[in-house]
Formats: C-alpha cells, sequence, structure tokens
C-alpha cells in the first residue's frame, strides 16, 4: 500500500508506504494536494488544482480522443530490430526486450483510425516510456504507414509528439526517418488532406526539426518542453544564461513556432473544430 509521489513528469511508481491508501489508487499533485485516480483520469489527467498536464502515453490519448474509445489500431506487431548490431551497457535487443516487458508496448508509437466526435480520423502517438520516445526505424515506418492510410482513405491525420529525439542505438538509420517521414507529408499536402501535429511534453530533438512542426496547425500542450538541444547544452555552448521559461510551450508560442497551446481536457472540441474549419 502506498502513496504516489511525484518523481518526474508523469504518473510515476509509488515511494512512499501508507496504511491508509491501496497502491495506484492517490495522485499527488505538483501543488501537494492527494487526489483520487479516478479523479485524474476523468479530468483528462490534468492537475484539477492547478491545471498540470500529467505526462501520459498513447492508451490514455486513445481513451480521449477516439469515440467511445474503439479504434482499429495499424501496424500494431511491428517491432525494431538490431541493423547495427549495437551494444553500449546492454545489448540493443536486450534493451527493446526490456522496454516491451515494462510498457507493454512494441515500440514507441503506435497508430490508429477511427471516429472522433463521428469525423473519420488517424492518430499516431509517441510514447516516452519507452525509451525515451526515441524515433527508430520502426517509429518512422509506422508513422509513415499512418499517412499513407490517411492518404488512402482521405482522412485527416494527427500526430502526437512525445520524444527525446533520434534513436542513438540506430544511428543513421534513425535519421533517415525525419526526411521519410517528413516526405511522407507532402502527400497529404497535394491531396488536400488536413495534418494537425500535437507537441506534449517532451517533444525535443530530431522530431521537433522534422515532422512535429510541419503541421497544417502546430499546437501544444500546456508547459511543455519543446525544442531541439536539451537547455544545458544550448547554454554551456553559447556561454549565456537562457531566458526565464525557455522551451516551454508559451516561450515557443510567444516566439512564433506555435499556433496555439490547447487545455487538454478541451483538445477533443479543439481539434474537430480545426478539422471542421479545414475541411
Amino acid at each position: 500500500m502506498a502513496w504516489f509521489k511525484r518523481q518526474d513528469k508523469g504518473i510515476q511508481t509509488p515511494t512512499e508506504k501508507k496504511k491508509e491508501a491501496p497502491d495506484g489508487l492517490w495522485y499527488k499533485t505538483p501543488s501537494g494536494n492527494i487526489i483520487h485516480m479516478r479523479e485524474l483520469k476523468n479530468n483528462a489527467y490534468v492537475s484539477p488544482d492547478d491545471g498540470y498536464h500529467v505526462r501520459i502515453g498513447s492508451k490514455e490519448y486513445f481513451e480521449i480522443l477516439f469515440d467511445n474509445n474503439k479504434f482499429t489500431e495499424l501496424d500494431e506487431k511491428m517491432s525494431s530490430s538490431d541493423p547495427l548490431k549495437f551494444v553500449d551497457t546492454k545489448a540493443y535487443p536486450q534493451r527493446i526486450a526490456e522496454s516491451q516487458k515494462k510498457t507493454g508496448l512494441k515500440d514507441a508509437v503506435r497508430s490508429a483510425y477511427g471516429k472522433m466526435n463521428g469525423m473519420n480520423i488517424v492518430i499516431a502517438c509517441m510514447d516516452f516510456a519507452f525509451i525515451g520516445g526515441s524515433m527508430g526505424s520502426v517509429v518512422g515506418e509506422k508513422i509513415a504507414r499512418a499517412i499513407d492510410h490517411a492518404a488512402k482513405t482521405n482522412t485527416p491525420f494527427l500526430m502526437i509528439s512525445k520524444s527525446g529525439g533520434a534513436r542513438m542505438m540506430e544511428a543513421g538509420f534513425s535519421l533517415m526517418q525525419m526526411a521519410k517521414v517528413s516526405a511522407k507529408l507532402t502527400i497529404l499536402e497535394e491531396k488536400k488532406i488536413p495534418y494537425i501535429s500535437l507537441l506534449t511534453d517532451p517533444t525535443t530533438g530530431g522530431v521537433t526539426a522534422s515532422f512535429s512542426m510541419l503541421g497544417d496547425f502546430n499546437i501544444a500542450e500546456p508547459g511543455s518542453l519543446i525544442g531541439f538541444a536539451g537547455p544545458r547544452v544550448i547554454r554551456e555552448t553559447i556561454g549565456k544564461d537562457l531566458p526565464k521559461g525557455f522551451q516551454s510551450a508559451e516561450f515557443v508560442l510567444e516566439h512564433g513556432f506555435l499556433d496555439f497551446i490547447v487545455d487538454r481536457r478541451h483538445l477533443k472540441a479543439k481539434l474537430t473544430t480545426l478539422l471542421k474549419m479545414l475541411e
């Protein structure tokens, strides 16, 4: 039995034991309040007292966006291989296997199609819990195939990004995904099929440098970290202190790289309005 303790920016493994609460039943908000997990879920995983957007994955986004949580998943069995026979402290296949066991996911992105407020939509959603949402060859291929499905069925495409960037264990194979997915998006542009990009916490590295910034609308959740290199690397490179709020969604919006910021509790309604506009 335990209370949840805030350790990162998501729902984390409990570390403080209390007899009063079953494991996983409560959540401690950044403001220090304890709320029931059911209340957090019903509030789209947004802390009701301070509006903090808890880091969630594809399972939760699909529940929020697809009508009645009904959808058809695309390429669900696709899994990464080891083209470079990469080993650091562990062999790459071992890291893949451990991440699959821990998360229940095949890789760092899931894609599916269904209806959102009665409108057809294809959604690809990245999962940070799987090797930091890193962009490997399977991630790029699944997104590319989701775009192909959207083009074939004339269906709007939503990309939900949440990534630490390229997957170093695949080196050049990872970086190639930026070009591949970006090129695929031109098909949607040519066919006048809407593409909306949602940047969540965090969206960094090669994902930011490519497909996540190419939407007809680029939108973000409040407080999301959005950037290419990390703030520490930038600060040490330029030798200067960075502005307050640097790389937050609000900072990025102020500097013209986003169209607007949307509260997750209103995300489904906002997306529906945007798609109606683009129709």
